[in-house]
């Protein structure tokens, strides 16, 4: 009898994996497009100064796996963890709520949060909270983002200095020939030649201030998780291309997330995306 139930549960364990194996959630796959395991991965990024996590903002498998990355490296390494989602001026309201100065409510009427903070981003802020581990705010106040999308970057250096603080140093560098900013003027219908370049601009201040913002706060000996949309790091730009032209040194990694209906190998065009690449199906469920 006891022979006849390690069998059952043997075949069922079997059955239920090889089920796994037929449906899996995700795919990682390294910049070649090489299949990798959340192990390899997760050496690298243990030797890492500074990670740039990519995600597409409503995808759970995304939001599941910055968890337990934050988790994993919080296990050996001494951590620190920004995010776009919180923009710079709540961060004194948001370190309130982390050394527990202030509540939930009060978080929720003092920050911006973003609609999907609960289901999210909440989890790792409690598990940061739980674990004395920093949240920085380092996004551009939107409010600032939104002159620049409207007048240009040149609005930016009109505002009093005591607002500036809000923004990475003035003025920024802005290179057009990036493919991702230059991408965005065809996605407008124009190039650089005929469009006005105040939409890759906006984008590019939020990128400067974040990167402004992970450097202003990394601390060396330290590992800086940083949360952002994937198209704020992908292809090694954005955020990336900022660190890199002040501190070139440092030991980044990228992880970004993309979607296919066949997630068995990795689409050629999201080859070169990132160090890690997060293969999901282009069916999953969205958080909304």
């Amino acid at each position: 009898m006891k022979i006849l139930t390690l069998l059952f549960i043997f075949s069922t364990f079997f059955v239920l994996s090889l089920f796994a194996q037929k449906k899996p959630a995700y795919r990682l796959y390294n910049s070649k497009g090489k299949k990798v395991s959340y192990n390899k991965m997760l050496k690298k990024l243990n030797q890492s100064d500074i990670i740039l996590f990519g995600e597409s903002h409503n995808n759970p498998i995304a939001h599941w796996l910055q968890l337990e990355v934050t988790q994993s490296l919080s296990e050996s390494n001494e951590l620190i963890v920004g995010a776009e989602m919180f923009e710079r001026d709540n961060q004194a309201a948001l370190t309130q709520y982390l050394t527990n100065e202030i509540d939930r409510p009060a978080l929720d009427s003092l920050v911006r949060l973003w609609n999907n903070y609960k289901t999210d981003y909440e989890p790792i802020v409690e598990f940061a909270k739980k674990n004395y581990i920093p949240v920085i705010a380092t996004n551009i106040p939107r409010r600032y983002a939104r002159i620049v999308f409207k007048e240009g970057l040149e609005a930016l250096e009109k505002l009093p200095s005591e607002e500036k603080k809000w923004i990475a140093p003035l003025p920024i560098a802005f290179d057009i020939e990036l493919p991702g900013y230059k991408n965005m003027l065809t996605m407008m219908g124009g190039d650089a030649a005929h469009s006005s370049l105040k939409f890759p601009k906006a984008q590019a201040i939020k990128d400067a201030t974040m990167a402004f913002s992970i450097l202003e706060y990394y601390t060396s000996g330290k590992t800086f998780l940083h949360l952002n949309g994937s198209y704020h790091s992908d292809n090694y730009e954005g955020i990336l291309w900022y660190l890199k032209r002040e501190k070139p040194n440092l030991n980044y990694k990228t992880i970004s997330t993309v979607s296919q209906k066949d997630i068995g190998s990795l689409s050629k065009e999201h080859k070169g995306k990132a160090d890690f690449i997060i293969c999901v199906p282009d069916n999953m469920t969205t958080t909304y």
